[in-house]
């Protein structure tokens, strides 16, 4: 699984509420931890359905 984070993101906080091994705040921008995805799986659609920006995109690899 491939997560990352667009220019949608507004740096509302709640990825790494839902999934802090994975995303981690930049400024005012939320960032994926791609070496850290594996075994977090569920955690990022958790944050990917829960993101009110629909910024952070999965894709299948």
């Amino acid at each position: 699984m491939f997560v990352s984070v667009s220019d949608r993101c507004v740096g509302c906080g709640i990825c790494t509420a839902l999934s802090p091994e994975v995303f981690d705040m930049m400024g005012n921008f939320a960032i994926a931890n791609q070496n850290k995805v594996s075994g977090n799986e569920e955690t990022c659609l958790d944050a990917a359905i829960s993101c009110p920006y629909n910024a952070i995109d999965i894709h299948e690899i």
